[in-house]
């Protein structure tokens, strides 16, 4: 929302189909508001596999999901204690399906890149925590994000890629 004074005085920070009404040698006229600001087609098949997303959520109670995903963590965090020279953080016993670690001796970007080849999904980095990161003194983490979608075989698969990649970086 803006004042409309303002919002046609200002340039488009995009360009793109839809946003402008004309366009020539001499110059570009745009779109009306908020036309003017809404460059290139539509996310129109976002739209469309939302949806369904929304089907898969709305045939699920809440309660079950938060059980399950409960459970993906304990196996998760159970299976990754089993590596040696891990280290966890956030422990806490009320938490999201989110484990945050680093391998002693062990860059978590080098990590992330190797099991990412395998064809394995996990973050790392300081994950807009830079203030924690400092006060633990380490340059980030491998984060392990889990929800209701996953299986505790897609976790053994991740667990069996970082074990992979520990092997090939020491």
């Amino acid at each position: 929302y803006g004042k409309e004074d303002i919002l046609n005085a200002l340039p488009p920070y995009q360009s793109g189909g839809e946003m402008i009404k004309e366009v020539s040698f001499s110059g570009t006229t745009y779109a009306d508001l908020p036309h003017k600001f809404e460059a290139g087609t539509p996310n129109i098949s976002g739209v469309v596999a939302f949806k369904s997303a929304i089907d898969f959520i709305s045939n699920l109670e809440v309660n079950k999901i938060a059980k399950y995903e409960e459970e993906l963590l304990q196996y998760a965090t159970s299976e990754l204690l089993k590596i040696e020279g891990i280290r966890i953080y956030g422990t806490s016993k009320k938490k999201s399906a989110i484990i945050s670690f680093n391998l002693e001796g062990l860059h978590p970007y080098d990590i992330g890149m190797i099991v990412d080849k395998m064809g394995i999904a996990i973050r790392t980095g300081h994950h807009c925590a830079q203030p924690i990161m400092e006060r633990f003194n380490i340059p980030g983490t491998v984060r392990i994000s889990l929800a209701v979608y996953n299986t505790k075989e897609e976790i053994d698969l991740c667990i069996n890629a970082i074990k992979k990649a520990k092997i090939m970086l020491s």
